[in-house]
């Protein structure tokens, strides 16, 4: 299985945004000196309360820092966008990351964001579609002409290719059922968006069958992203945590992301550990192994942790993360090799 960080672009709207984006590049430096595999980032827009810093720039700046590794988005909204820039952009990301950028899409959810971009939210599923067959005939195909409902051109190249052969990874994120069987139809592969880890086998279940009634093989990329918290201690970990991820579902909460409670009652760690049940990884390496652990054993062969939320400190995500590069990474390694 391999592990990568997923960074977290979502600040306070009052911090110093160049402090943050330094602060990621040192994030970035510390994750490729650890080892892991990936780095992952992901879009949202006109976020309330936060600033958010923009993927595809934001990747562009890590990359350099990340030589070496895996970088994902998780993911880009693509029913806003158009997705002849989105190929030439990732065949672009493509070259600069070596031949190892991996294409995260996914439909969206929030309203705000399709009104602003002035795309009907009743379109997000047959633009994501269309969208993913002219990305992916746009990186194989010399010259593409396409008639679609969306979008119509005559004979369009892409130059420079993507450097992956016959291209890089189409993923896509899924949560509900119809979803996951649309992604099993038309993507290489699935970002697990489950909303408790028990879901994950029934999930899995439906995501390879439905590949396989289409004639399609077994995906090797079914990625998921994992909120990890790790500390010497289990207790501590809540307490450093809890603040800041809570923040983050509060966020989730307010956005409409389907499965999140707003309930808010008992203390932070009380209600951290509320929230975490069946869904986090957050303990002591041994524990948050365990946790990893259990995910491959369900079928996820690359897991991206998120380790930071709004508003957590420097010194504590880097603690984090060097922890989880020196105690839990080659755990894991050893026992899914």
């Amino acid at each position: 299985m391999k592990v990568g960080i997923y960074l977290n672009s979502q600040h306070p709207e009052g911090d110093d945004p160049a402090r943050h984006l330094a602060q990621m590049l040192e994030q970035a430096r510390l994750i490729r000196s650890l080892g892991f595999d990936s780095i992952w980032a992901g879009e949202h827009h006109a976020t309330p309360g936060f600033h958010f810093f923009p993927q595809f720039p934001l990747i562009q700046s890590v990359a350099a820092a990340a030589e070496g590794l895996f970088i994902g988005t998780n993911l880009i909204l693509l029913p806003l966008h158009n997705p002849i820039e989105i190929a030439e952009i990732g065949a672009y990301l493509d070259i600069l990351t070596g031949g190892k950028f991996l294409l995260g899409l996914g439909l969206g959810y929030r309203p705000e964001e399709f009104a602003i971009f002035g795309v009907p939210m009743a379109e997000r599923a047959s633009r994501l579609s269309e969208g993913v067959e002219i990305i992916r005939r746009l990186w194989t195909e010399d010259r593409v002409t396409h008639t679609g409902r969306h979008w119509q051109f005559a004979d369009v190249a892409v130059r420079p290719r993507p450097l992956q052969q016959p291209r890089p990874p189409i993923l896509i994120g899924a949560q509900v059922d119809a979803a996951i069987a649309r992604a099993a139809k038309i993507s290489d592969g699935w970002l697990a968006v489950s909303d408790r880890l028990s879901q994950l086998p029934q999930q899995m279940k439906l995501f390879a069958e439905t590949r396989a009634a289409a004639g399609l093989p077994p995906s090797e990329h079914i990625c998921r992203l994992a909120e990890v918290a790790c500390a010497d201690d289990e207790d501590e970990a809540y307490r450093r945590a809890a603040p800041h991820l809570l923040r983050k579902y509060a966020a989730y909460a307010a956005w409409g992301l389907a499965g999140v409670s707003k309930e808010r009652t008992g203390s932070p760690e009380e209600q951290l550990r509320r929230l975490a049940a069946d869904r986090f990884a957050i303990g002591t390496p041994a524990q948050v192994t365990e946790a990893l652990i259990a995910q491959h054993r369900a079928g996820v062969t690359h897991v991206s942790m998120r380790v930071s939320w709004p508003g957590m400190g420097q010194g504590a995500i880097l603690a984090g993360i060097d922890m989880l590069g020196r105690k839990v990474l080659p755990e894991v390694r050893r026992r899914t090799a």
